[in-house]
């Protein structure tokens, strides 16, 4: 249990005798977190992670809770939808009263509500989006951050990999037309720079969208030989299957919000072959917990016994549950850090200075970090490559940070 003790107790400030109820949805021994979660609709793929991060914060509280006040996390769900995000968010504000909005998901979504988390000065924290204008415009909206790694800092390492072992490739692209998927392009396009005509073609979607054929038939005429697909799950599932089974096979990109493993074998079961996922490039900053190699860790090992206790319907295969628990660490860190007397200004305070070397779900050798001219909070990342025959990710680079590089817009 080090690593959880690690992340809660109390804080060198004092004990727990001192707590009161310092803010809102903060009383003397619980503070009140909430989220919008994509529990069902086109990227329900997605809403386990809220499922995960929830069993981590009910760990953290059977072990005492953080600075000895028990977190509760309410999250709801808007299905991907910013017409749904909007008034949820504004419940779980106005009406429960939550301290902070806590990992809520979406490019589109979050940005329909960051206008409003920061007239209403209340934090919006750890967003899952890499949409880099999270981590990019901090000083205009300074009650929002970030935390995984941004989409163009992922597209500027496809870039680099690729531009030193296939410098000849032809580019194909299919990407959803969205903010979302336009950042992912974007990154690629400055990455390559004065290469970015190896894109040959690019071809977009909308989100839900029922059919992509027309779109991959358009990128296999093109002549491309290399496949970059900025989807989410369920449209990165057709994108691949699609491709193999009208006979293109070329190399391929998986954007890393796409790629775990439950989704690469949906693509496979689809496709009716194993080679149809074979050889996906892709990026990770987490630990794995199926990886033989890894399974002594003790992050990998208590991973496992706390989904089997507190979520055993999830699956450990799943990379967003490790993703969950991952964030779910840093939030518990950064809320220990914020003191006895937990204000959503300590909360600022200490989330403006994070530095985090120690989250044990992180891949070895990854900080997460902010400083007051940079919010880009994890900018470290590897190349993995999938081996349909371990079904398995390998890693086949060593980190890889672009921390300094990332231009927005």
């Amino acid at each position: 249990m080090s690593f959880v003790l690690a992340a809660c107790g109390n804080s060198s400030g004092g004990g727990t005798a001192a707590n009161t109820a310092s803010d809102v949805g903060v009383t003397k021994d619980s503070i009140l977190l909430g989220s919008t979660m994509p529990l069902s609709g086109p990227a329900a793929a997605y809403g386990t992670i809220a499922k995960a991060m929830d069993a981590y914060f009910k760990s953290v509280n059977d072990a005492g809770g953080v600075n000895g006040r028990k977190i509760t996390f309410k999250y709801l769900d808007d299905a991907y939808n910013p017409a749904q995000t909007v008034p949820l968010t504004k419940q779980l504000v106005e009406q429960d009263q939550v301290f902070a909005m806590v990992g809520g998901l979406g490019t589109q979504d979050q940005t329909s509500v960051r206008d409003y988390l920061n007239s209403k000065k209340v934090p919006q924290v750890f967003v899952f989006t890499g949409a880099t204008t999270f981590s990019a415009e901090f000083k205009k909206y300074p009650y929002t951050f970030g935390w995984q790694p941004v989409y163009q800092g992922e597209s500027l390492i496809y870039a680099q990999y690729l531009l030193k072992n296939t410098p000849n490739a032809k580019i194909g692209i299919i990407y959803q037309n969205d903010d979302y998927g336009q950042d992912y392009l974007a990154g690629l396009v400055k990455g390559l720079g004065d290469k970015a005509s190896m894109i040959v073609d690019k071809e977009s979607n909308d989100v839900g969208a029922p059919d992509l054929s027309s779109q991959i038939l358009k990128l296999k005429a093109s002549g491309a030989d290399t496949f970059f697909v900025f989807e989410t799950p369920s449209p990165a599932i057709k994108s691949i299957v699609t491709a193999f089974k009208v006979g293109w096979k070329p190399t391929i990109y998986l954007n890393s919000v796409a790629a775990p493993l439950p989704y690469v074998g949906a693509a496979a079961k689809a496709a009716g072959d194993p080679k149809a996922v074979d050889g996906i490039l892709t990026v990770s900053y987490l630990k794995d917990p199926i990886d033989p190699a890894q399974a002594s860790d003790a992050a990998v090992q208590q991973y496992k016994q706390l989904m089997a206790k507190y979520y055993p319907d999830g699956k450990i295969e799943d990379s967003f549950n490790f993703v969950g628990f991952a964030a779910a660490w840093s939030t518990v860190d950064v809320l220990k850090k914020a003191g006895n007397n937990l204000t959503r200004k300590s909360l600022l305070d200490a989330l403006g200075t994070f530095n985090e070397p120690d989250n044990p779900f992180l891949y070895k050798g990854i900080t997460a970090k902010n400083s007051s001219s940079d919010h880009y909070t994890i900018t470290q990342e590897y190349q993995a490559k999938y081996d349909a025959a371990l079904g398995d990710y390998r890693p086949i680079s060593p980190l890889i940070d672009v921390r300094g590089k990332i231009k927005f817009p």
